[in-house]
């Protein structure tokens, strides 16, 4: 008897406990269907202000694409943590605890992450500083390509052959940057070497006759400066130095190239090659 006594007893303890979890979780579904409601429609949200905020970007003329870029990002990150704080706060979690678990997980990424942070950083830099735009043709280090995207953690360079290169905010901000498209205007330099025994008057007369026939070359800042610059082992050298618009440059030097090739061949002006002469003195 005693033995079944024991039995009910435990029985009824478990069927009690059994009624407290189904009707503690009775009470609690509604608020996980509701977290689970605000956490599908607030992503929805978040996707459909993100877009119009590309859209309303992309239409104005005032903002700079290189810096909705990158607030876009900002943005987005800040409304998926609002979200989590909203589900959360649905779940009843008390909103002390998530201030302490935010700042608790905030130094833990900050210590695990310092260098997600500092592109971070990098990036706020950048958008201060502009040191380029989206749409800039630069050199940083030894990647080089059409500035594509400045987001939170990297900015994208799309290569002439249409490679994607990733670099990250930190890296940028410490290397050297060169940008060959910020100013409205260029310099091309271009040296051509003439025999000894060629006129070079005649081929600096050529030379001026071709930058001053090209369209592409600007009269301002500097008229087309044309002179002798070096007595080289086989060849003298000429230098002519023109000023171009920053995306008319390398057609004007792919054109003035071939120009000059052809005049030079037409007029007799040689373009001397490196030869080495071997001579032999007989034994007498």
């Amino acid at each position: 008897m005693l033995m079944l006594y024991f039995i009910l007893i435990t029985i009824k303890g478990a069927t009690d406990m059994l009624d407290k979890l189904t009707q503690g979780i009775a009470e609690y579904l509604p608020n996980i269907l509701y977290a689970l409601i605000i956490l599908g429609v607030g992503y929805l949200i978040i996707r459909l202000v993100v877009k119009s905020l590309k859209t309303v970007f992309a239409r104005s003329n005032h903002i700079d694409k290189t810096a909705w870029s990158f607030l876009i990002s900002l943005i987005r990150a800040a409304l998926y943590v609002i979200l989590c704080v909203m589900v959360l706060s649905q779940l009843q979690v008390p909103m002390s605890s998530i201030v302490a678990a935010l700042g608790t997980a905030g130094l833990a990424i900050g210590l695990a992450l310092k260098d997600s942070l500092n592109n971070v950083a990098g990036g706020f830099i950048l958008m201060f500083n502009r040191p380029f735009k989206v749409g800039d043709y630069i050199s940083i280090n030894d990647s080089e390509g059409t500035v594509s995207q400045i987001s939170i953690l990297y900015t994208k360079l799309l290569t002439i052959d249409n490679k994607a290169v990733m670099i990250p905010n930190g890296t940028v901000c410490s290397a050297t940057i060169t940008n060959f498209t910020q100013e409205e205007k260029r310099r091309l330099q271009l040296d051509f070497d003439v025999a000894y025994d060629s006129d070079f008057h005649k081929a600096e007369k050529i030379l001026l006759d071709i930058a001053s026939s090209s369209p592409l070359v600007l009269d301002t800042p500097d008229e087309p400066y044309i002179r002798m610059s070096e007595h080289s082992a086989s060849s003298i050298r000429i230098m002519i130095r023109v000023w171009v618009k920053s995306e008319d440059y390398w057609e004007l030097r792919c054109s003035m190239l071939e120009m000059v090739k052809d005049a030079f061949d037409r007029e007799g002006i040689e373009i001397p090659f490196d030869q080495l002469d071997v001579h032999f003195d007989k034994e007498k």
